[in-house]
């Protein structure tokens, strides 16, 4: 993270502002099928963008049958993403490449941090994954419980209930508690963008949570019907632009959910660099929540090192 980076601090629910935001779903979607249609980027810059790709993943596990054997895997895939053959093939050996993040349930934290060792962040869902319908007592204790736990960032999710019904100043003070819950830890707050219904729900839902003091916004919790969305990011990080301009504070951003393809994080990638600038396509702004996107990026590195695909299966799964 660089060093004069500061973290977002609460400013103060402003409704005024909050009911003037208005959104073009159609003006959203011409321009997300612009940006998520046009030529990528090929040859050694598509491979150079892929290796940055890398280090914007929360490498992820979130299923019911997790056990602290699969987490170790996981932890030891994100410390070493890429094969030796390739990283020498490319010129890495020096880079240290690892991924972003781990991103792991409660109850696995400590598995986690075994594997670890403070050489990457640790990330805890938390507050009721994934629908956030326990009691507030509860979801804050959660969030204690894994820092004390040792968890460096704690994706939280929203009760979408108060964006359905339009009740922001309680959606503002649930932000607000588990911001202060957190303490050092770093909050992302996942919004599950595919309940709440329209664009401009999803717009005021973030300026709600950045208001309150969210580090990160977060698409979803992958568990939803409809997960990350070219459309939706596009109103996510206009919404980040603008609050920066507006408070002087940089909020960061996470797609997760279906993101499993190179093509896709390339496209989310782009939407960054245009809307954004560079400076969000760095680890500390900028993340992508997925668990098999990785497989994918080692493969087309692989084609692009030696000309031919390799089955999935012959890269090491976490």
């Amino acid at each position: 993270m660089t060093q004069d980076f500061k973290r977002n601090e609460a400013t103060g629910l402003d409704l005024g502002w909050l009911n003037h935001i208005h959104v073009n779903k159609a003006a959203a979607e011409r321009r997300a099928a612009s940006l998520a249609n046009r030529r990528t980027v090929k040859k050694e810059y598509q491979a150079a963008w892929l290796v940055k790709a890398i280090e914007l993943i929360d490498l992820t596990t979130l299923s019911g049958d997790d056990t602290p054997g699969r987490v170790e895997r996981l932890c030891m895939k994100a410390l070493r993403p890429l094969r030796t053959d390739l990283v020498e093939a490319l010129g890495l050996q020096e880079r240290n490449l690892k991924t972003g993040a781990v991103c792991v349930y409660h109850e696995m934290i400590r598995h986690a941090d075994k594997v670890l060792q403070g050489r990457l962040p640790i990330a805890a869902v938390s507050t009721g994954f994934p629908a956030g319908l326990t009691s507030m007592e509860t979801k804050v204790r959660e969030i204690e419980l894994s820092v004390a736990d040792g968890a460096q960032e704690i994706d939280i999710v929203i009760t979408r209930q108060h964006v359905l019904t339009g009740n922001w100043q309680a959606l503002y003070d649930e932000m607000v508690a588990y911001r202060q819950a957190c303490g050092e830890a770093h909050v992302k707050a996942i919004l599950a963008t595919g309940d709440l219904v329209t664009l401009e729900n999803v717009a005021k839902a973030s300026w709600v949570c950045m208001m309150a003091g969210a580090d990160f916004i977060k698409t979803s919790t992958g568990k939803e019907g409809v997960n990350a969305t070219i459309p939706v990011s596009l109103v996510m990080v206009r919404a980040i632009r603008e609050y920066y301009e507006r408070t002087g504070f940089k909020v960061g951003y996470k797609p997760a959910g279906g993101v499993s393809t190179a093509k896709a994080a390339l496209q989310y990638m782009t939407v960054m660099k245009e809307e954004l600038g560079n400076e969000w396509l760095e680890p500390h702004l900028f993340r992508i929540g997925a668990s098999s996107l990785l497989t994918d990026i080692e493969r087309q590195l692989e084609h692009h090192v030696t000309g031919n695909y390799s089955a999935a299966h012959r890269h090491a799964q976490p």
